[in-house]
């Protein structure tokens, strides 16, 4: 099935977890992929092998999703390798849990904001730059910021704010049929900090037994909506907050 056949797509965040899985699927749909990570070369370079297994192209490029620099760099080495961008997951994204508001630092402050709403503020500006007209932008939230929960104050405000933008941006850019929506999803199975299957396991106990379906979201289920929001099924989708959890209400 080649739904995004001749499509472009560039994924933040995605050497692992949830957007690793996304960059998959949007290449098993007939993508070619621009990979983004700050560190994990290697991490990277696992992903683009899997990718190129698939028949897919796929560049990786290294760049600190807090710098804007760094954001536009990495737009303009995606146009060079590929010549134009069609679709955009604003993905990269860094966690804080279990941090109650009395406890958390500026230091911490800063950087959670540096990356989840500074850094999202200008990837989403550089796509709305970049995009072709009839394109895709996507951003990858936090039920967190539709459910405040203890100690997720820095966290969950930080994922809270580029739902704003979501909305803003829908409208500005919508004359030229770019949708812009997000993907809003539960506490992930094997991403963010659920990726060792020990950590946290009190949180991980709280999110499964919250939930109507007894489980935590998997990788999968979030690459489906991302497909659903990156296809043309959702192209009079625009300016919304799709929860990816379940039926829970925390």
């Amino acid at each position: 099935m080649n739904t995004l056949a001749d499509k472009v797509a560039v994924v933040t965040g995605s050497a692992r977890g949830l957007g690793r899985a996304i960059a998959e699927r949007y290449a098993a749909l007939g993508a070619r992929v621009v990979l983004n990570y700050s560190k994990d070369k290697a991490a990277a370079e696992e992903v683009v092998r899997t990718i190129e297994g698939m028949g897919a192209q796929v560049v990786a490029v290294q760049a600190d999703m807090s710098r804007v620099a760094d954001i536009e760099r990495l737009f303009a080495e995606a146009k060079r390798a590929f010549g134009k961008i069609d679709i955009v997951v604003a993905n990269a994204g860094i966690e804080l849990v279990e941090t109650p508001v009395l406890d958390f630092t500026e230091a911490q402050f800063d950087q959670v904001f540096a990356l989840n709403t500074k850094g999202t503020y200008f990837t989403l500006q550089a796509a709305a730059r970049h995009v072709e007209d009839h394109g895709r932008i996507l951003y990858v939230g936090s039920s967190t910021s539709a459910f405040p929960m203890p100690g997720m104050a820095v966290y969950g405000g930080s994922k809270t704010t580029p739902r704003y933008l979501v909305e803003v941006l829908a409208k500005e850019i919508g004359p030229r049929g770019i949708t812009v929506n997000s993907l809003i999803p539960y506490g992930v199975d094997h991403a963010g900090i659920f990726v060792d299957p020990a950590a946290y396991p009190n949180e991980r106990k709280k999110l499964i037994e919250a939930s109507p379906l007894g489980r935590m979201a998997e990788l999968e289920d979030v690459a489906n909506v991302a497909e659903f929001f990156a296809s043309a099924l959702s192209s009079f989708v625009n300016g919304q907050h799709l929860l990816v959890n379940g039926g829970a209400s925390v």
